[in-house]
C-alpha cells in the first residue's frame, strides 16, 4: 500500500459510485465502478494490480459517455495512472487468505472486525441478513427499548466537502420503533440463519430491572452480548442515553443490573459529550463490564438557515441539538479511544471503536489506539454495505504487506507515540519542508499561507516558491494547503 495515495477523491470530479453504474455497463473489459471505488477508499494498489494490460489503448471511452455525470470524471485517465504509475510500485501480490482478519469481542471469535454500529444501518432483519450476506462479521442492533419511539422528520444533516461526500453528519434519530418482541424475533431468525455472525444487542432501560430484563431477553433469544446505551443525545426524556454516560455512578449501577440478567458479555457504550471517559470507563468496569464502546455522536447544532434562522434539520420550524457524526468526529473519537487505551484499569478488557470511520486506513488508527473491533454507520449510510470488501481488501492487504500475522498483534501499537501533554516533544529542531517544482504548478498557495498565517518564510520568484530557512519555523503549513503534494518534509532535522 502506497504511502501516499498518488490518485485523489478529488481526481474523480466527485464520482457518484453508482448503483448498477452505467459506465461498467458500457465497458466490456473491467467492471470500472469496482476500480473507482477501489480508489476512493484507499486501495489503489489493489486496483491497479487488479487490471490486466491497459483496457483504454484501443478504447474510444464508451464508459465515460455512459458517466452519469456526462464525461466529467476522467475514468481512462485513473486506469491509465493506474497501471502506468501505481502497480510498477506495488510491493506484494493480491493476498488470497483472509485470516489476517480473525479476531474476537470479549474471546468470540469473529471473521473480521467489522461490525454495523446501532444504528437505522442495522434495523430490520433484510437489513442485517445483507450486509452479513455482503461480508460483515456481525451487527450491533439498533438499539432496543421497552418505550415508545416516534420519529421526527426531517431528522438527518450534512457538511458536505469540496467533491460532494459528506464530512459531517447530524442526525435527530432515537431507538428502535419496533417493539421488544419484534426484535427478539428478528434475533432468532437472524441466528438461525447466520450462527457465525456476532449479533450485538444494543439495549436502553428506564430502571434497574429494566435493564436486567432486556439483557436476559436479548440473551436467550440469540444475541452473542449486550451494548449498554449510555450515549445517545437524542432522548426526548430527561435520565436516558448521554445522560446516563455523564454520571459514572449511575454507569455502574445500570451496568451491574444488566450483568445481573446475562452471561453473555456486556460492553459499555460510552458518550464522547465529557471532559474525559476515563471515569466513566472506570465505573463500567466496576459494575462488570467485559468492555467499551466508544464514541457515540457528539452533541451539535449545524447549518442555520441564514433566512429563516432556524437550524437543520428543521422540523415545522424548530429543531434540536442532535448528534454529529462522519469523517470529523474521527480526531475526537481517536482521542478518546487512545485514552481508553491508554488507561490501566481497562487492561483485558475489550475495546469496540467508533466514530468517523470510512476506510480501511481509518479502521488501522483505531485499531493501533486500542480498538479490538470497529463499528461504523455513517459511511454505510452514505455508501452502502458494499464498502466491506474495501474495508477487508485493504485492511487485509496492509497486513500482508507489513508480514503481520494477525490483525490482533497491532492492536494498541501506536499507544506509546500519544501523550496527554506536549511536554514530550522535541524542541530543539526543525524539519524544513522541501520543494518539488516538477510538481509545483506555481499557484503560490503556499506562499500565501505562509506569509498571513505563518512566519513569511517563502519567496515568490517567477511563480516559484524558495524557502528561507532563516524564517523558517518548520510548521509544515505549506505542505498542509499544497494542491498538488508538491512539498514534503525534508529527510534530515536541523538542530536550532
Amino acid at each position: 500500500m502506497l504511502l501516499k495515495n498518488m490518485i485523489k477523491r478529488s481526481d474523480m470530479i466527485s464520482c457518484c459510485l453508482c448503483k448498477d453504474a452505467p459506465c461498467s455497463d458500457a465497458c466490456p473489459f473491467i467492471n470500472t465502478v469496482k476500480v473507482l471505488r477501489h480508489v476512493w477508499f484507499d486501495n489503489e494498489d489493489i486496483a491497479a494490480l487488479e487490471l490486466d494490460d491497459n483496457p483504454c489503448i484501443n478504447c474510444d471511452g464508451q464508459c465515460e459517455d455512459a458517466c452519469v455525470k456526462k464525461g466529467k470524471v476522467h475514468i481512462k485517465g485513473i486506469i491509465e495512472k493506474l497501471i502506468n504509475e501505481v502497480r510498477p510500485k506495488a510491493e506484494i501480490d493480491i493476498p488470497v487468505d483472509y485470516s489476517r482478519l480473525k479476531c474476537d469481542i470479549c474471546g468470540i471469535e469473529i471473521e473480521n472486525p467489522f461490525l454495523l454500529s446501532s444504528s437505522v444501518v442495522a434495523s430490520t432483519y433484510d437489513m442485517c441478513a445483507r450486509a452479513f450476506e455482503a461480508g460483515w462479521a456481525g451487527a450491533c442492533f439498533k438499539t432496543i427499548c421497552s418505550f415508545d419511539i416516534h420519529e421526527a422528520s426531517p431528522r438527518f444533516s450534512a457538511i458536505t466537502g469540496d467533491n460532494g461526500s459528506i464530512v459531517g453528519f447530524k442526525n435527530i434519530e432515537q431507538l428502535s420503533d419496533h417493539s421488544v418482541a419484534e426484535n427478539m424475533e428478528i434475533f432468532r431468525r437472524l441466528k438461525e440463519k447466520y450462527p457465525s455472525k456476532f449479533i450485538l444487542a444494543s439495549i436502553m432501560g428506564q430502571y434497574e430491572e429494566e435493564w436486567e430484563n432486556l439483557a436476559r431477553l436479548c440473551e436467550e433469544n440469540g444475541a452473542d452480548a449486550i451494548e449498554l446505551n449510555f450515549s445517545c443525545p437524542n432522548m426526548q426524556e430527561d435520565g436516558l442515553g448521554s445522560d446516563i454516560g455523564q454520571i459514572p455512578e449511575l454507569v455502574e449501577k445500570y451496568t451491574r443490573a444488566a450483568k445481573r440478567g446475562t452471561k453473555i458479555p456486556v460492553i459499555a457504550k460510552l458518550t464522547p459529550n465529557v471532559a474525559s471517559m476515563s471515569p466513566a470507563a472506570e465505573a463500567a468496569i466496576s459494575g462488570g463490564a467485559d468492555g467499551i464502546a466508544a464514541i457515540n455522536t457528539i452533541k451539535s447544532v449545524m447549518g442555520v438557515n441564514p433566512f429563516s434562522y432556524v437550524s437543520a434539520p428543521a422540523v415545522k420550524g424548530k429543531s434540536a441539538i442532535g448528534g454529529y457524526s462522519g469523517l470529523a468526529v474521527k480526531p475526537i473519537a481517536l482521542r478518546f479511544i487512545s485514552e481508553l487505551g491508554q488507561n490501566t484499569k481497562m487492561k483485558g478488557k475489550h475495546i469496540s471503536g467508533m466514530g468517523g470511520i470510512e476506510t480501511w486506513r481509518d479502521s488501522l488508527e483505531f485499531i493501533l489506539m486500542g480498538s479490538g473491533s470497529i463499528q461504523i454507520t455513517t459511511a454505510v449510510m452514505q455508501y452502502g454495505y458494499r464498502i466491506i470488501d474495501d474495508l477487508k481488501d485493504g485492511l487485509n492487504y496492509y497486513l500482508a504487506q507489513m508480514g503481520i500475522g494477525s490483525v490482533k498483534d497491532i492492536i494498541g501499537a501506536g499507544l506509546d507515540s500519544v501523550s496527554e501533554t506536549t511536554d514530550v516533544l522535541d524542541r530543539d529542531s526543525v524539519l524544513f519542508p522541501k520543494f518539488d517544482i516538477v510538481r509545483c504548478i506555481g499557484c503560490g498557495r503556499c506562499v500565501i499561507s505562509c506569509d498571513d498565517g505563518g512566519h513569511q518564510a517563502i519567496r515568490f520568484e517567477n511563480r516559484i516558491p524558495k524557502l528561507d530557512g532563516s524564517r523558517c519555523v518548520g510548521c509544515h503549513l505549506c505542505m498542509l494547503v499544497c494542491p498538488c503534494d508538491a512539498i514534503y518534509p525534508a529527510e534530515k532535522r536541523i538542530q536550532r
